[in-house]
């Protein structure tokens, strides 16, 4: 259980960046903690801007009971690519997971130019190789699931005006890409405000549909500050502890 708690924590640090400078380096923290359990994790972004490419790192790691029980989890997500008219458009995304004596090596080739998308997935267990596969994607997307959360500045243009929209990302394919953005209406804004920050600029969930623990879709509400940086994320209702929290430190 612990374990997908961890994972989880990729999609709760969401930073949005909007076009700034053309050499630009965006830095965010994260605590992560998990009801009656405390702080679970840390998580670190960065975007790095260089003239017309872009480079993002998010490192995520156990911390106290949860890196006891994970095995001491760490991952590291990588994306990297273009930038055009001031939207990230992705080449390549990397997902590496390590816990105990086990490393897992997701890689992802986005052809822009043909529209596919190549996955490559390599196990190793003791630094052996154990399991190991190829594939092409059955959906396309000029995002990954760190450019998605990036590029919101440009996809959502009126923040604060009630609506759903759907976008697909790669390396959410379990899902065949599918990710869901939902901006409040004023009627639900108080709700927000009590579950996270009140001063947040502007509020969202997002559904990954994916079952994660007793939340069914997996909806992560968030509260994006006026610098365009997620100040909160909450994974909430869940019956057994309480629920998932991650809290900008910096």
């Amino acid at each position: 259980m612990m374990k997908s708690i961890i994972a989880l924590m990729g999609l709760m640090v969401m930073v949005l960046a909007g076009e700034g400078e053309q050499t630009r380096t965006i830095r965010a923290a994260y605590d992560v903690s998990y009801g009656i359990f405390g702080t679970i994790g840390t998580a670190n972004a960065v975007l790095k801007k260089q003239k017309n490419t872009y480079a993002i790192d998010i490192a995520l790691a156990a911390t106290g009971l949860a890196k006891t029980l994970s095995g001491g989890r760490r991952e590291h997500h990588h994306s990297e690519g273009i930038i055009r008219d001031g939207k990230l458009i992705s080449r390549r995304y990397e997902v590496v997971r390590q816990y105990g004596s086990t490393k897992v090596v997701k890689r992802y080739v986005i052809d822009q130019e043909h529209h596919k998308v190549y996955k490559s997935y390599i196990k190793y267990q003791q630094g052996k190789i154990e399991n190991k596969e190829k594939k092409v994607l059955d959906f396309f997307s000029q995002d990954d699931l760190l450019t998605l959360y990036f590029n919101l500045d440009h996809l959502i243009i009126d923040k604060h005006r009630a609506g759903t929209y759907t976008f697909h990302a790669v390396g959410a394919e379990k899902q065949h890409g599918k990710v869901t953005v939902i901006v409040p209406s004023n009627t639900a804004l108080p709700a927000y405000r009590e579950d996270l920050c009140a001063d947040a600029d502007w509020y969202a969930t997002v559904v990954i549909h994916q079952k994660i623990f007793m939340s069914k879709e997996g909806r992560l509400e968030l509260a994006v500050g006026k610098d365009g940086i997620t100040q909160q994320a909450l994974l909430k209702d869940l019956i057994l502890f309480g629920d998932i929290r991650a809290v900008r430190t910096k």
